[in-house]
Protein backbone atom coordinates (compact mmCIF):
# COMPACT_ATOMS: atom_id res chain seq x y z
CA UNK A 1 0.00 0.00 0.00
CA UNK A 2 1.34 3.40 -1.01
CA UNK A 3 1.05 6.39 1.34
CA UNK A 4 1.45 9.84 -0.24
CA UNK A 5 2.97 11.92 2.54
CA UNK A 6 1.78 15.24 1.11
CA UNK A 7 -1.79 14.15 1.84
CA UNK A 8 -1.10 13.00 5.42
CA UNK A 9 -0.98 14.94 8.66
CA UNK A 10 2.24 15.14 10.69
CA UNK A 11 0.92 12.63 13.30
CA UNK A 12 0.02 10.20 10.54
CA UNK A 13 3.47 10.48 8.96
CA UNK A 14 5.03 10.05 12.40
CA UNK A 15 3.00 6.91 13.07
CA UNK A 16 4.05 5.29 9.79
CA UNK A 17 7.73 6.19 10.15
CA UNK A 18 8.26 5.17 13.78
CA UNK A 19 6.39 1.90 13.21
CA UNK A 20 8.69 0.86 10.37
CA UNK A 21 12.08 2.50 11.01
CA UNK A 22 12.97 0.11 13.80
CA UNK A 23 14.66 -0.54 16.09
CA UNK A 24 15.86 2.95 16.98
CA UNK A 25 18.51 3.59 19.66
CA UNK A 26 17.42 5.83 22.50
CA UNK A 27 19.34 8.98 23.39
CA UNK A 28 18.79 9.69 27.07
CA UNK A 29 19.75 13.37 26.88
CA UNK A 30 20.92 15.16 30.03
CA UNK A 31 21.23 18.95 30.06
CA UNK A 32 21.46 21.83 32.51
CA UNK A 33 19.77 25.17 32.10
CA UNK A 34 21.48 28.52 32.66
CA UNK A 35 20.60 28.31 36.38
CA UNK A 36 22.11 24.84 36.74
CA UNK A 37 18.85 22.85 36.95
CA UNK A 38 19.30 19.36 35.51
CA UNK A 39 16.93 17.98 32.88
CA UNK A 40 16.81 14.48 31.38
CA UNK A 41 14.62 13.09 28.61
CA UNK A 42 14.74 10.16 26.17
CA UNK A 43 14.68 10.61 22.37
CA UNK A 44 14.39 7.82 19.81
CA UNK A 45 14.83 10.15 16.82
CA UNK A 46 18.56 9.65 17.29
CA UNK A 47 21.67 8.11 15.75
CA UNK A 48 25.33 8.68 14.83
CA UNK A 49 26.10 10.29 11.48
CA UNK A 50 29.84 10.84 11.30
CA UNK A 51 33.09 9.74 12.92
CA UNK A 52 35.25 12.61 11.63
CA UNK A 53 34.03 14.83 13.15
CA UNK A 54 32.24 12.47 15.57
CA UNK A 55 28.62 13.60 15.29
CA UNK A 56 25.43 12.45 17.00
CA UNK A 57 22.04 13.76 15.84
CA UNK A 58 18.84 14.16 17.85
CA UNK A 59 15.44 15.18 16.48
CA UNK A 60 13.68 17.31 19.11
CA UNK A 61 9.97 18.00 18.62
CA UNK A 62 7.77 20.47 20.52
CA UNK A 63 6.35 19.80 23.95
CA UNK A 64 2.90 18.17 23.68
CA UNK A 65 1.99 20.02 26.89
CA UNK A 66 2.81 23.55 25.72
CA UNK A 67 3.47 23.26 21.97
CA UNK A 68 6.74 25.14 22.49
CA UNK A 69 10.38 24.05 22.41
CA UNK A 70 11.21 21.36 24.98
CA UNK A 71 13.57 21.98 27.89
CA UNK A 72 16.24 19.79 26.29
CA UNK A 73 16.48 21.85 23.10
CA UNK A 74 16.26 25.13 24.97
CA UNK A 75 19.05 24.11 27.37
CA UNK A 76 21.31 22.92 24.55
CA UNK A 77 20.89 26.21 22.69
CA UNK A 78 21.63 28.15 25.89
CA UNK A 79 24.64 26.20 27.19
CA UNK A 80 25.85 24.43 24.01
CA UNK A 81 26.61 21.29 26.02
CA UNK A 82 24.72 18.05 26.63
CA UNK A 83 25.26 14.42 27.54
CA UNK A 84 23.79 11.44 25.69
CA UNK A 85 23.39 8.25 27.73
CA UNK A 86 22.19 4.98 26.24
CA UNK A 87 19.41 3.08 27.99
CA UNK A 88 19.92 -0.40 29.48
CA UNK A 89 16.96 -2.68 30.13
CA UNK A 90 17.70 -2.48 33.85
CA UNK A 91 16.80 1.24 33.81
CA UNK A 92 13.88 1.08 31.36
CA UNK A 93 11.22 1.95 33.95
CA UNK A 94 13.25 4.91 35.22
CA UNK A 95 13.75 6.07 31.64
CA UNK A 96 9.99 5.99 31.19
CA UNK A 97 9.60 8.32 34.18
CA UNK A 98 11.94 10.84 32.57
CA UNK A 99 9.86 10.70 29.37
CA UNK A 100 7.05 12.54 31.20
CA UNK A 101 6.52 16.10 29.95
CA UNK A 102 7.20 17.97 33.19
CA UNK A 103 7.72 21.67 34.04
CA UNK A 104 11.31 23.01 33.64
CA UNK A 105 11.93 23.28 37.39
CA UNK A 106 11.50 19.51 37.93
CA UNK A 107 14.73 17.47 38.11
CA UNK A 108 13.81 14.28 36.22
CA UNK A 109 16.88 12.38 37.45
CA UNK A 110 15.94 12.96 41.08
CA UNK A 111 12.29 12.14 40.37
CA UNK A 112 13.24 8.81 38.76
CA UNK A 113 15.77 7.94 41.47
CA UNK A 114 18.69 8.02 39.05
CA UNK A 115 22.31 8.76 39.91
CA UNK A 116 23.78 12.03 38.65
CA UNK A 117 27.51 11.66 37.95
CA UNK A 118 29.80 14.60 37.02
CA UNK A 119 30.99 14.26 33.44
CA UNK A 120 33.59 16.59 31.93
CA UNK A 121 32.74 20.27 31.61
CA UNK A 122 29.17 19.75 30.44
CA UNK A 123 26.04 18.11 31.77
CA UNK A 124 26.29 15.11 34.12
CA UNK A 125 25.86 11.52 33.00
CA UNK A 126 23.43 8.95 34.37
CA UNK A 127 25.23 6.43 36.57
CA UNK A 128 22.82 3.62 35.65
CA UNK A 129 23.71 3.92 31.95
CA UNK A 130 26.64 1.82 30.68
CA UNK A 131 27.49 4.30 27.90
CA UNK A 132 27.62 8.10 27.92
CA UNK A 133 28.75 10.68 25.35
CA UNK A 134 29.92 14.15 26.37
CA UNK A 135 28.76 16.43 23.54
CA UNK A 136 29.03 20.06 22.50
CA UNK A 137 26.61 21.69 20.08
CA UNK A 138 27.95 21.45 16.54
CA UNK A 139 24.89 22.75 14.68
CA UNK A 140 21.16 23.23 15.23
CA UNK A 141 18.87 23.04 12.21
CA UNK A 142 15.21 24.04 12.16
CA UNK A 143 13.14 21.32 10.45
CA UNK A 144 9.56 22.54 10.56
CA UNK A 145 8.32 21.90 14.08
CA UNK A 146 11.45 19.92 14.95
CA UNK A 147 14.93 21.06 15.89
CA UNK A 148 17.69 18.80 14.60
CA UNK A 149 20.57 18.96 17.08
CA UNK A 150 23.99 17.87 15.85
CA UNK A 151 26.41 17.25 18.68
CA UNK A 152 30.16 16.76 18.42
CA UNK A 153 31.35 14.05 20.79
CA UNK A 154 34.12 15.33 23.07
CA UNK A 155 34.53 12.14 25.08
CA UNK A 156 32.68 8.98 26.00
CA UNK A 157 32.47 6.74 29.04
CA UNK A 158 31.88 2.96 28.83
CA UNK A 159 31.38 0.77 31.89
CA UNK A 160 34.64 -1.08 32.54
CA UNK A 161 33.17 -4.60 32.41
CA UNK A 162 31.80 -3.87 28.92
CA UNK A 163 35.23 -3.09 27.44
CA UNK A 164 36.85 -6.21 25.98
CA UNK A 165 40.08 -4.60 24.78
CA UNK A 166 40.73 -0.93 25.51
CA UNK A 167 43.79 -0.78 23.25
CA UNK A 168 41.87 -2.10 20.22
CA UNK A 169 38.64 -0.28 21.24
CA UNK A 170 36.63 -3.52 21.30
CA UNK A 171 33.37 -3.37 23.25
CA UNK A 172 31.18 -6.22 24.48
CA UNK A 173 28.00 -4.85 22.89
CA UNK A 174 25.59 -7.54 24.19
CA UNK A 175 26.83 -6.98 27.75
CA UNK A 176 25.68 -3.35 27.57
CA UNK A 177 22.12 -4.68 27.78
CA UNK A 178 20.71 -1.78 25.79
CA UNK A 179 17.14 -1.44 24.57
CA UNK A 180 15.78 0.24 21.42
CA UNK A 181 12.46 1.76 20.48
CA UNK A 182 9.86 0.41 18.07
CA UNK A 183 6.37 1.71 17.32
CA UNK A 184 3.88 2.79 20.01
CA UNK A 185 5.05 1.77 23.48
CA UNK A 186 7.23 -1.05 22.14
CA UNK A 187 10.89 -1.67 22.95
CA UNK A 188 13.39 -4.34 21.90
CA UNK A 189 16.41 -5.94 23.55
CA UNK A 190 19.84 -6.57 22.01
CA UNK A 191 19.86 -10.19 23.16
CA UNK A 192 18.75 -11.62 19.81
CA UNK A 193 21.59 -10.92 17.38
CA UNK A 194 22.13 -12.10 13.81
CA UNK A 195 25.81 -12.24 12.77
CA UNK A 196 26.41 -11.80 9.02
CA UNK A 197 30.09 -11.49 8.04
CA UNK A 198 30.87 -8.72 5.53
CA UNK A 199 31.70 -10.02 2.05
CA UNK A 200 34.77 -9.08 0.06
CA UNK A 201 34.11 -7.70 -3.45
CA UNK A 202 35.26 -11.05 -4.88
CA UNK A 203 32.85 -12.99 -2.69
CA UNK A 204 29.95 -10.70 -3.58
CA UNK A 205 30.65 -11.08 -7.30
CA UNK A 206 30.97 -14.84 -6.96
CA UNK A 207 27.60 -15.04 -5.20
CA UNK A 208 25.97 -12.94 -7.93
CA UNK A 209 27.18 -15.40 -10.58
CA UNK A 210 25.63 -18.39 -8.79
Amino acid sequence: MRFAFDSLSAPERYQLMVSTIVPRPIAWVVTKDAKGVTNAAPYSLFNMFSDDPPILAIGNGPSPRTGTRKDTARNILETRRFTVCLVPESAAEQMNVTATDLPPEVDELALAGLTEVPFGDGAPRIGESPVAFDCELFQAIELGRHLLVLGRVVAMEIRDDCVLDAERKHVDTPRLGLIGRTGGGGYVRLTDRLEIPRLTPEQALARARC
